[in-house]
């Protein structure tokens, strides 16, 4: 979502030289780009369409599920539910990037930035969460004895400093470059998927200095691989390794360690299969920019389709984690079926007894319900 304006044709003349020539001939082709917008203005705001009703609805559950429980019983509910209220702020913003992709951008500037730094929070917060569960997992594991200290420590506490504050961090960028932008005041345009003639519409991109306008999309693209993938994906690595290895220096009581593993190992690589893909892209594009790879007008068209193909897929991770949770997850399948009939129990529990005895107090009604939900 981010795209760079260039102005080729600025006002000074004095320099008409050769070289500035052959700099506009080099962009004189789209190289295809006109399919490339008519195809994005059908495949995106259907897939985020999509997206955002899915989206909406599984991580709502997920949202109700936990949170209607009076206190959450284990470390991984704590990191499920930090990482449900990440994805479900990220789809709320999918109706806007829906709507530019099909038009253009009608939101003002103030909402343009506020919805680059959900997307930007949502990245970033999520696999780093990720990997806090893969340590958790490690430390219930591996070092199960004397560990449930320092997972309350990390659920709790070290998860603001390890997750949400770095993600706020990384989106000053979003703050210093995002912006509106009426791309008929340029003539051409450079985003993420390719250089080509720009249409007359408003757009809201992060918008970098001209001079430097390569240098920082280069940057910011490999600090998303780095800090968004490498990083956590290492720590995922790691962790998961050494489990597999204590797992497997016996039969005893592993069954169960297995099962409670099943679920985190699915949702990781669940995540890493959506986003991995885009990865490669801006990596591959990269490359293309700093011409370290020979570009042609054919890969060009082609690393263009792929990003904008797996940039929107990638989505689809905000949508998986409640699936697998209904499907994989025994204890909160449970809760769900506890939470969604808790209700209408507890009013006809209500009923009976104000017959028998009179009016019972909330307190007690609450005891009940903690006692249903924690089975």
């Amino acid at each position: 979502m981010e795209s760079i304006l260039f102005d080729l044709f600025d006002n000074n003349t004095d320099n008409g030289s050769e070289e500035s020539g052959d700099f506009d001939m080099d962009f004189l082709e789209p190289c295809g780009s006109a399919l490339s917008s008519n195809f994005n203005k059908i495949f995106l705001p259907t897939v985020y369409g999509i997206i955002f009703v899915l989206g909406v609805i599984g991580n709502g559950l997920v949202l109700l599920v936990i949170g209607y429980q009076k206190k959450v019983k284990t470390m991984t509910d704590k990191y499920r539910l930090h990482l449900s209220v990440a994805d479900l702020m990220f789809v709320l913003t999918l109706p806007f990037w829906a709507v530019d992709a099909a038009s253009s951008w009608y939101f003002r500037g103030f909402l343009c930035v506020f919805v680059h730094l959900i997307y930007t929070i949502n990245l970033y917060s999520s696999v780093l969460i990720l990997a806090f569960i893969s340590l958790d997992r490690y430390l219930a594991v591996v070092r199960a004895t004397n560990s449930q200290p320092t997972r309350k420590l990390l659920a709790s506490k070290v998860i603001y400093v390890g997750v949400w504050l770095p993600a706020a961090v990384l989106t000053v960028p979003d703050l210093v470059f995002a912006r509106v932008r009426d791309t008929g005041s340029s003539n051409f345009l450079l985003t993420d998927e390719g250089m080509g003639i720009a249409d007359s519409r408003i757009i809201c991109q992060r918008i970098y200095p001209q001079e430097t306008s390569l240098i920082w999309t280069v940057v910011f693209r490999f600090q998303h691989i780095l800090v968004g993938f490498i990083l956590p994906g290492l720590v995922i690595l790691i962790c998961y390794c050494i489990i597999i290895a204590k797992l497997s220096e016996g039969t005893k009581g592993q069954a169960l360690k297995k099962k409670a593993l099943k679920t985190t190992v699915i949702l990781i690589l669940c995540f890493f299969s959506c986003w991995l893909p885009y990865c490669i892209g801006i990596f591959l594009d990269n490359l293309i920019m700093l011409n370290v790879v020979s570009s042609s007008c054919e890969l060009q068209q082609a690393v263009e389709k792929w990003i904008s193909i797996t940039e929107a897929l990638a989505y689809f991770h905000c949508c998986l984690n409640p699936i697998l949770y209904a499907f994989l997850g025994v204890k909160f399948k449970k809760s769900a079926r506890s939470a969604l009939t808790v209700s209408s129990r507890s009013s006809q529990k209500v009923n009976l007894m104000t017959k028998k005895r009179g009016p019972i107090s909330s307190v007690s009604t609450e005891s009940e319900s903690s006692s249903v939900l924690s089975s």
